[in-house]
């Protein structure tokens, strides 16, 4: 029975909730997608995602009209598949449409872009057997980009803090627990990861940051030291 933590940036909270692989989403709309769907090919027992990506989901669904094949929702950074900054690591993204016809792939682009909820739609030109779109939120850490995580800091709590505390457990610097909550042992974590590799261990996870931690964590599989429960 998978954990799935919804943060909720309106009340700057996580919610808790112990489910089925048969149970819809928390804050999905009705049965369209169930955790089994947004889980995909993920093994992980821990799930994020948030209230504005269920929300951005219900609007594409509605206007939709129809069930939306999902391929590839969530992934743990560890566990890889995706790019150094995807947001499928923070929960917030959606690969879809996959076996569809390119009619049906256009008609579901021409709905996710219609409700204007999702940070990013990604051309058709650049997923041609599939349909992007994700929820990211808040200021990208690197400038010049739309992509990637924002800085993240002791007192935050988000999903870019579970991906934060995920990659570096990951690695061996313990941050004791993985609840999206910046605090002093995630805090020390950070600061014995960026003095192993080089950076000022200021505690902030910033762009030069985020490249290395990540750099060091996508892909390389569930080690002794994950946190998954």
């Amino acid at each position: 029975m998978p954990k799935v933590y919804v943060y909720d940036s309106y009340d700057n909270k996580f919610l808790r909730y112990n489910l089925k692989e048969s149970d819809p989403m928390p804050y999905s709309y009705g049965t369209t997608l169930s955790v089994r769907e947004f889980r995909g090919s993920s093994g992980s027992s821990v799930l994020w995602t948030t209230t504005a990506a269920m929300e951005a989901w219900n609007l594409t669904r509605r206007r939709y009209g129809s069930g939306i094949p999902v391929g590839y929702a969530f992934k743990r950074i560890w566990e890889g598949g995706h790019g150094t900054a995807s947001q499928h690591y923070a929960g917030v993204a959606f690969d879809v449409g996959q076996g569809t016809s390119s009619a049906t792939r256009r008609r579901i682009y021409n709905a996710a872009v219609a409700t204007g909820a999702w940070g990013y739609v990604e051309p058709l030109s650049m997923t041609p057997t599939w349909v992007h779109f994700d929820r990211r939120y808040g200021t990208p850490a690197c400038s010049g980009t739309t992509a990637g995580y924002p800085t993240c800091r002791k007192g935050d709590r988000n999903t870019y803090v579970l991906i934060l505390q995920d990659a570096l457990n990951a690695l061996g610097y313990s941050t004791q627990t993985l609840d999206g909550v910046f605090g002093t042992n995630t805090f020390n974590a950070l600061t014995g990861f960026q003095r192993s590799v080089g950076l000022t261990a200021d505690g902030i996870c910033g762009c030069n940051t985020w490249k290395k931690l990540t750099a060091a964590s996508v892909g390389i599989g569930a080690t002794k030291t994950v946190i998954d429960k």
